[in-house]
């Protein structure tokens, strides 16, 4: 059996994840579909809208036949070390196809600006531009030198997708994986972008949820299920409590803490610690702290990997381990057939972590006391005691292929 690959969030899983599963198939044929999904905190550097355990099973529910975490170094990774850490899973568990959603369908000119970009004289070029114009983000100086060689081609390195869908390239080049990919034109509204139809994008989905709005509509049923199961329950985010967490970390911290944080360098972190003691809510103090070379993203990464005691260490080379959140019958004769041949250990029972090396359990724990933290925004009565990572096992779960299908939009 073949597997397909998808790096993901899920957050929350919606019409469009479902439609690119669904085109993907087509092309993979009979193949499992392995996830390799952020944890408690996403790549934007934001607590995710439900925890990592209910949106595995969410997606599990969907159509996804294994779901495994990526650790949480790489999910506060920028683009390039996000698609490297989810990539080099997918690689080693033995993946054929890893399947991507952009805003093109362009393979050829997304393999072209992979290409570019690892040749080592664009990667100088992007530096000398930095060094002429200290306010350049790299992004700013990696779109002008490619402008320069490749034309409008480089214009697909606006798209925020397209972005991680060149990293995706790249790291399987880095690799030199023979996994084949596959590209998935998105459907409806772009990233952070508003839509009237039945496609929203998650960020979207998530501003509605958070002002009380039903988004129900928008996901397929199952994924609808488990989010008002969580939201009654009182288990998803809550951005107040969590910054009353958050805040009491980041104060207790000294200023060179900040000089050392992932991703932190030329002034970023410094900057970060000054505005943050000026006594501004969070989002205020990303907004202030943000210029054009420091992005809101990298700010609010930077932030979480202070709180959650993230060094740039933790993220270097791959995971060490991929651990099990949730898995089909599918799945699991996936895992059964390809014993021999996957080159990542598996973690299904929590406490095989102590059987792995110092690092695996260092990053295991890490990730650990980052759900602990996550959890302090569930309703008190739902709030486990802690360690909820060391003993919880992996969802086991079968997907309806009747209760997914949307409006006519689909087809």
């Amino acid at each position: 059996m073949r597997a397909l690959g998808i790096v993901c969030e899920y957050n929350p899983f919606h019409f469009g994840h479902l439609y690119q599963m669904e085109e993907s198939r087509k092309i993979a044929g009979d193949a499992a579909v392995v996830c390799v999904m952020s944890g408690d905190f996403v790549q934007r550097g934001e607590a995710a809208l439900m925890d990592k355990f209910a949106r595995a099973e969410a997606a599990c529910r969907c159509g996804a036949d294994l779901v495994v975490e990526l650790p949480l170094p790489w999910c506060l990774s920028s683009a390039e070390g996000f698609a490297r850490g989810a990539v080099s899973i997918l690689n080693a568990l033995g993946c054929s196809f890893l399947s991507f959603g952009c805003e093109t369908e362009r393979l050829n000119e997304l393999e072209m600006l992979a290409e570019k970009l690892l040749d080592p004289e664009t990667r100088e070029s992007i530096q000398v531009r930095i060094r002429e114009d200290a306010a350049l983000s790299y992004a700013q100086a990696r779109q002008l030198t490619l402008e320069s060689s490749l034309g409008d081609t480089a214009a697909l390195l606006t798209q925020p997708n397209s972005i991680l869908a060149v990293e995706y390239l790249k790291a399987i080049r880095q690799l030199q994986s023979s996994m084949q990919p596959i590209a998935i034109r998105r459907r409806g509204a772009g990233h952070d972008e508003k839509s009237d139809g039945v496609f929203r994008s998650a960020s979207q989905l998530r501003v509605m949820f958070d002002h009380g709005e039903a988004i129900d509509s928008f996901l397929p049923a199952q994924s609808a299920q488990m989010l008002l199961r969580e939201k009654q329950a009182g288990n998803c985010r809550s951005p107040e409590k969590l910054e009353l967490a958050l805040l009491s970390r980041l104060y207790s911290l000294a200023e060179e803490v900040f000089d050392r944080l992932p991703d932190a360098s030329d002034g970023a972190g410094r900057k970060l610690y000054k505005t943050l003691r000026e006594g501004y809510p969070l989002e205020e103090t990303v907004q202030r702290a943000s210029t054009r070379r420091y992005t809101k993203s990298r700010m609010r990464r930077i932030l979480l990997c202070a709180a959650l005691d993230v060094k740039p260490a933790d993220s270097a080379g791959i995971p060490p381990y991929a651990r099990i959140l949730a898995a089909s019958e599918k799945g699991r004769d996936y895992l059964s057939e390809n014993r021999d041949t996957i080159q990542i250990p598996l973690v299904t029972k929590p406490a095989s972590v102590k059987k792995l090396d110092a690092r695996a359990q260092e990053l295991f724990e890490r990730g650990s006391a980052a759900h602990d933290l996550y959890v302090l925004q569930k309703s008190a009565k739902e709030r486990s005691a802690l360690g909820e990572d060391w003993r919880r096992g992996p969802f086991i779960g079968q997907f309806d292929e009747n209760t997914h299908t949307p409006p006519d939009e689909f087809g």
